[in-house]
């Protein structure tokens, strides 16, 4: 008894059966289509939140921040590494020589990255330590020209740890029986998974070994960092290179990787854009819904204003209205989507196994399964627009519900 009045009116309206059943099937549509379009939307965006994380920690997490190299091949890389370390935004460094090459084995060929290491220096500066299934870094060994290569080129090339491959290097060597390709000999002895491209690609040697077979005369071709920020590492790389005195070149991963990056980063925005229509045609149902009630009350609303009721209250009863509509759909759309955006992963993992085919394959996209990293700041931004919408949406049925005249409308009541 102590609500207000265009509360409780707005509240009965939106609570009390209709005459016109076809103005609650709209009703009941809007809200649907509004919860609909917030749970798809905050789903979606976590998924690509997802990719955008794997981006980062996989292909990132492998690749250099950045590199630094000198004119042909750095002298004294020891020196370069306490040097570039000493700056306060770089975590590691570690030497390199970076090649490319075949691998056959198994009857097959595929073109590999050859990557030359020091075992005991990458951990720090690469995640690989941490995907490594079979073997580990520890057993490159400096002379025994073992290598350590992705599961997918183990799975084409059909190798197992111990098997012998042969790398195949794009430089021709003279000899006394004509010009033959550089090639040797080398033994699997570990095997790593990132669940990205690079398991395909990807090779890991050690730097004694590629520095005999790509004749750098034992130095190495740089030294890769890295960064405390990712988004700052061409800034890193320019002032830790500059600190170094004499010519050097520097690389980061946004000329390697950037573009995938920027391309996640785009669609991310476009598809939440695009979603958000969806949201905004739901919402905006609501302006149907509310006239059609506007129209069925037309007698109740006259009554009301002979009553005493202002035109400003008689506007409040239906934003009220469309408010409640506009709420109900949020919440229940957030709570959908905050689920979806936990499970979806599990998901569609349990419906590859279902159905015997794998939706996302290394091969062709940069990771093997279906990420989802939800964010609250898009689920209160997501709600809040769907939510304001909503009320946008209530505010020409309640003026118009606020023009009626009683006098006209009860003429023939």
């Amino acid at each position: 008894m102590f609500k207000p009045l265009s509360l409780y009116v707005g509240l009965r309206y939106t609570a009390a059966k209709r005459r016109n059943h076809f103005i609650s099937f709209i009703s009941l549509t809007s809200m649907i289509g509004l919860m609909l379009g917030v749970a798809v939307l905050i789903i979606v965006l976590s998924v690509m939140n997802g990719f955008d994380r794997e981006l980062k920690q996989r292909i990132l997490g492998m690749v250099p921040h950045a590199v630094i190299r000198g004119e042909a091949y750095l002298e004294n890389w020891e020196a370069v590494d306490r040097e570039v370390t000493g700056h306060p935004s770089v975590i590691a460094a570690a030497p390199f020589i970076q090649g490319q090459g075949m691998v056959t084995g198994g009857g097959n060929v595929r073109g590999v990255l050859l990557n030359g290491i020091l075992p005991e220096e990458e951990g720090s500066v690469s995640i690989i330590e941490n995907h490594m299934t079979e073997g580990a870094l520890d057993d490159l060994k400096p002379g025994e020209f073992g290598i350590i290569i992705g599961r997918l080129m183990a799975a084409s090339l059909r190798l197992q740890v111990g098997d012998r491959v042969t790398v195949v290097l794009p430089e021709a060597s003279i000899t006394p029986a004509g010009v033959l390709p550089r090639l040797k000999r080398f033994t699997v002895k570990g095997i790593f998974s990132v669940g990205a491209e690079l398991d395909g690609n990807y090779t890991l040697i050690h730097m004694d070994d590629a520095a005999k077979l790509m004749r750098t005369g034992g130095k190495a071709e740089g030294v890769r960092l890295l960064v405390d920020d990712l988004f700052k590492a061409p800034l890193v790389a320019e002032e830790a290179a500059r600190g170094l005195g004499g010519r050097y070149y520097i690389s980061d991963w946004t000329r390697t990787h950037g573009n995938l990056f920027q391309a996640i980063r785009m669609e991310k925005t476009m598809i939440g854009l695009l979603l958000m229509f969806i949201v905004a045609v739901a919402a905006f149902n609501i302006v149907s819904t509310l006239v059609m009630v506007v129209t069925d009350k037309t007698a109740d609303i006259a009554i009301l204003r002979t009553m005493g009721a202002t035109p400003g209250r008689i506007m409040r009863i239906f934003i009220i209205q469309g408010a409640v509509i506009g709420i109900f759909g949020v919440l229940v759309g957030t709570t959908l989507g905050v689920l979806g955006a936990y499970n979806i992963s599990g998901f569609i993992a349990w419906l590859e196994g279902a159905l015997g085919h794998q939706f996302l394959s290394a091969d062709v996209y940069f990771i093997s399964y279906l990420p989802s990293q939800l964010q609250w700041q898009d689920v209160f931004i997501i709600s809040g627009a769907g939510f304001a919408m909503s009320l946008l949406a209530t505010i020409y049925p309640a003026w118009r519900a606020s023009r009626v005249d009683p006098a006209e409308a009860l003429r023939y009541e």
